[in-house]
């Protein structure tokens, strides 16, 4: 899935708090090793962020990890942290990024950065969602973070953007039932179809999948030989959809095999 802009600005105001002294920048920059070497702490954070800087996010994971290994009890053991679950991020290890920004939250619950850490376990599943043809784990894991984000921020810029991405999730998993529910038309299970169908009206309704849904569910209805129950599915697409083509297809069949439906 496309990422936005949002989380780049965020990495600058994650950055940009951190400004260090001078002076101490050019001990770390050329050296590539991030296995432990006793470092001062602002040596090892700028090298760090250096590392980011170049993008080299993988490097820049294991030395802002090696920031709170060496200095736990330094003012940027937590920041590194949660930069740490950021470089993991870029990097597109999303399963360490998730564990950090969890580590975070799991220690330091109520720190201002907190909706950032959520919305960054949030991103993570979020950008391993595939294709609906695929197993849809990662987008209802994807669903939970965003809403949870929600939940607690609900004032805050990273939920502005979990609001716009849980639409994207909806549709996305709105479409996987709707994927099965074809399927097994195709196969004349025309109950189990139904079922999926129903899920998409009730539980995804807001979709763009809801109009086609709501045809498939009459059309398994009238074929499972419940005529007056596809005559209310078709009522209710015509009601809120009078001008869409599935309704036009659904007044058709219905009228055909279930004569008596009124036009909205």
């Amino acid at each position: 899935m496309k990422h936005t802009p949002l989380k780049l600005v965020v990495l600058a105001t994650a950055a940009g708090a951190m400004l260090l002294t001078a002076g101490c920048g050019g001990k770390g920059g050329k050296n590539r090793d991030t296995a432990y070497v006793a470092r001062d702490v602002d040596t090892l954070y700028l090298a760090a962020k250096d590392r980011l800087d170049r993008g080299r996010a993988k490097e820049a994971a294991a030395l802002f990890d090696e920031v709170e290994r060496q200095h736990p009890y330094s003012p940027w053991a937590r920041r590194a942290q949660l930069m740490s679950a950021f470089s993991y991020y870029v990097d597109r290890d999303y399963t360490k990024a998730i564990a950090s920004a969890q580590r975070f939250l799991s220690i330091h619950p109520g720190n201002k950065d907190a909706p950032y850490a959520y919305y960054l376990v949030a991103l993570s599943h979020y950008e391993q969602i595939s294709d609906v043809s695929r197993d849809q784990r990662a987008t209802a894991q994807a669903q939970t973070a965003m809403t949870e984000l929600i939940r607690r921020y609900p004032d805050t810029r990273f939920a502005a953007d979990a609001r716009l991405k849980l639409d994207l999730i909806n549709d996305h998993l709105a479409g996987k039932e709707m994927t099965i529910g074809r399927a097994y038309q195709r196969q004349g299970k025309w109950l189990a179809a139904s079922i999926r169908f129903r899920t998409v009206i009730d539980k995804y309704q807001t979709t763009s999948h809801t109009p086609e849904a709501l045809y498939r569910l009459a059309e398994s209805y009238l074929a499972i030989g419940l005529p007056e129950e596809a005559q209310k599915a078709a009522a209710v697409l015509g009601k809120n959809y009078p001008g869409n083509e599935w309704y036009g297809r659904a007044f058709a069949l219905v009228n055909k095999y279930a004569p008596g439906i009124q036009a909205s």
